[in-house]
């Protein structure tokens, strides 16, 4: 099926913004002729500033780009003041909790919250421009509200997400220098409320000087711990607040936010995103990709947590004057059917989530869509990894009713937006391919040298031409910065933009994704780097080595898969008590998306002479995959037998 090529649908190709291949290939013709002057014309068209800037792209201090040089302007504006004229009533944010509750907030009723928390923070709080801000919060509509409002002052927000541990909170409030914690007593998952508040007071018992204050929002009322002259309630604190605040002018390469997402190394990096590119770009993909219209209504399913969170729950489709739904909890409470209710209740137009959460949906009830109107459907979208070819024909049939393009989404954090996505009105699409580069991106899958990779073979991909909406650096680590992205591969002599992901093109130049090429495992769409989780592992006081893999999941898309080298003699029960013992502590440590599928405890591990542990075998093992590496050249040829010998 994987060949198979499934065209536009007419209706949506009348349409569509950009309404077919013909159309598509003139714009990265313009790019690739004229890339300056493309982007000119849509920073121009899109945006609008408070004061022109006087060059495009500075690329003197490579790969630390610069765009839209000397502009002036406030993300806030973009996103709220200016649609006040006709979008006044419209509804911005649709909030469901999971409980049922319901909130609607009007572009007016939202630029009224952010303008009286903007003055909380700076008034209250003594938040200023440059100001680092962590948000730890669930998914309610104060989450967005305070995003906005550190945009309104200038201020640094970095969005931790709420189900990461209180060491993992404490590294990036650490590393942000961050000056106020913004949070909730707790949430509503799977119908029980659960507490976030105390994950912060732990978090803050060392190491967190910087913080200043805690500002609490009360959710679900749970009886919480408040320190006086450091904890304060939201809930009564904004009655007090403006509903005018004036937006700061910012420079288009000041700092917008900060969003930490793991590493190979072990230690979260701080990816920082500007102004005026980020914003340009996930309005520009926001239109481009979701086919967007005046009337639609959205839904990304994602956590404002991670980066489609920012891009797409957020600041896209609010710079777009769209209609945004949030959920506060999972797709599966009180039943599987939960989400296709709320899309016909709410008459979802473009719908946005992860393969994880559609193969979840298609396990816990294939039928269940069938009793739901769908109809109001128009764009399917996922993201977060490639998405397989049954589940994909499932949301395209059963969802989709047949008539819905997908879009199958290829970008990350440190991309800021889309980056390889089918056109819904435009893009002949094959499942399991995100098929080709958006206008204006060139992407390429090549050789470390540059050379373009042969049609069927694998290559790395990586984007050769600077783009508005990329990272700008690793916060207070440029050098990691210029290693991380920059040091892989080149192009005409100079170093391109790695983005750690394999790739190739099928004899028609379709791109797929064939996953990372680094120690970095996917789990329901989010990046775990391996050397974290082993880190965490290797503090266990029986634990002389560990190896971390990642395996095919049906649900997950990959499972961690740990092998562990014991200090001593062990049994079955000792076993079984350790591996409730390092769960426990990855939990703690990371988070519960960090748990240890499975665990194997092993005699050793296959390393080269250099020391080198080859995870490309212990990959293969944990596959039950046949060993295609000479194992001739390891330390000890004969650990590879032993390993094999404990999966039985």
């Amino acid at each position: 099926m994987e060949n198979k090529i499934f065209y536009p649908n007419k209706e949506i190709s009348k349409n569509a913004l950009i309404k077919n291949m013909c159309e598509y290939q003139d714009l990265m013709d313009e790019a690739k002729e004229d890339y300056e002057g493309f982007w000119d014309r849509f920073a121009k068209e899109k945006i609008d500033w408070f004061e022109p800037y006087t060059k495009v792209l500075d690329e003197s201090n490579a790969p630390f780009y610069k765009w839209f040089i000397d502009g002036k302007l406030n993300v806030t504006y973009q996103c709220l003041d200016r649609h006040l004229n006709k979008r006044k009533n419209k509804a911005a944010i649709i909030w469901e909790g999971e409980l049922g509750e319901k909130r609607v907030l009007t572009y007016l009723d939202l630029y009224y919250e952010v303008n009286k928390t903007a003055n909380l923070l700076k008034n209250q709080f003594g938040i200023k421009k440059g100001d680092r801000v962590v948000i730890y919060m669930p998914m309610i509509p104060e989450a967005a509200i305070a995003m906005l409002a550190c945009a309104r002052i200038g201020a640094i927000h970095s969005v931790v997400f709420g189900g990461f541990s209180a060491e993992a909170l404490r590294d990036r409030i650490i590393d942000a220098e961050a000056k106020l914690i913004i949070t909730a007593d707790g949430a509503f998952r799977r119908g029980k409320p659960y507490l976030l508040k105390p994950v912060v007071d732990e978090a803050l018992k060392e190491g967190c000087e910087c913080v200043e204050k805690v500002l609490v929002v009360e959710r679900n009322q749970e009886e919480i711990n408040y320190e006086e002259g450091r904890d304060y309630l939201y809930n009564e604190l904004i009655k007090t607040e403006s509903k005018y605040c004036e937006p700061e002018i910012m420079d288009s390469e000041d700092p917008l936010f900060l969003l930490y997402t793991s590493g190979s190394t072990g230690k979260p990096k701080g990816v920082q995103h500007s102004q005026a590119g980020y914003i340009l770009w996930a309005q520009m993909t926001m239109e481009w990709v979701f086919d967007l219209k005046e009337n639609d209504t959205y839904w990304c399913t994602a956590d404002i947590g991670w980066i489609t969170g920012h891009t797409y729950i957020v600041y896209g489709p609010l710079a777009a004057g769209a209609t945004t739904i949030m959920y506060e909890g999972v797709p599966v409470y009180p039943d599987a059917g939960r989400w296709w209710r709320m899309i016909e209740e709410h008459k979802v137009n473009q719908f946005y989530t992860a393969p994880t959460a559609i193969r979840l949906l298609h396990k816990a009830g294939e039928k269940e869509p069938l009793k739901y109107d769908l109809s109001s459907l128009r764009v399917l979208g996922t993201v977060g990894e490639p998405i397989n070819p049954d589940a994909w024909m499932w949301y395209y049939e059963t969802i989709g009713g047949g008539k819905c393009p997908i879009v199958d989404t290829w970008w990350q954090t440190e991309t800021g937006g889309h980056m390889i996505s089918p056109l819904p009105g435009a893009t002949p699409i094959k499942p399991g391919s995100a098929t080709f580069p958006l206008p204006g991106i060139m992407a390429e899958i090549i050789d470390t040298k540059g050379n373009p990779t042969p049609k069927g073979e694998k290559g790395y991909l990586c984007i050769t031409k600077p783009w508005p909406s990329m990272i700008r650096t690793i916060w207070n680590a440029p050098e990691r910065f210029k290693k991380s992205y920059f040091s892989t591969c080149t192009k005409d002599g100079k170093p391109v933009y790695f983005s750690g992901d394999g790739a190739m093109y099928d004899e028609d130049g379709y791109i797929f994704i064939t996953g990372r090429v680094d120690d970095v495992i996917n789990v329901s769409g989010h990046r775990i780097g391996t050397a974290e989780i082993e880190s965490v592992i290797g503090h266990h006081p029986n634990v002389a080595e560990v190896a971390v893999v990642g395996k095919p999941h049906e649900i997950k898309g990959e499972s961690i898969f740990a092998y562990i080298v014991l200090k001593g003699e062990d049994t079955k029960a000792e076993e079984m008590q350790m591996v409730q013992e390092i769960n426990e502590m990855l939990v703690k440590d990371i988070g519960a998306i960090a748990k240890c599928d499975e665990i194997k405890f092993v005699p050793g591990l296959p390393k080269t002479r250099s020391g080198k542990i080859m995870r490309r075998i212990l990959r293969a093992i944990a596959k039950g995959e046949e060993i295609k590496q000479d194992t001739s050249t390891l330390e000890d040829p004969t650990i590879v037998q032993k390993i094999q010998s404990c999966m039985l």
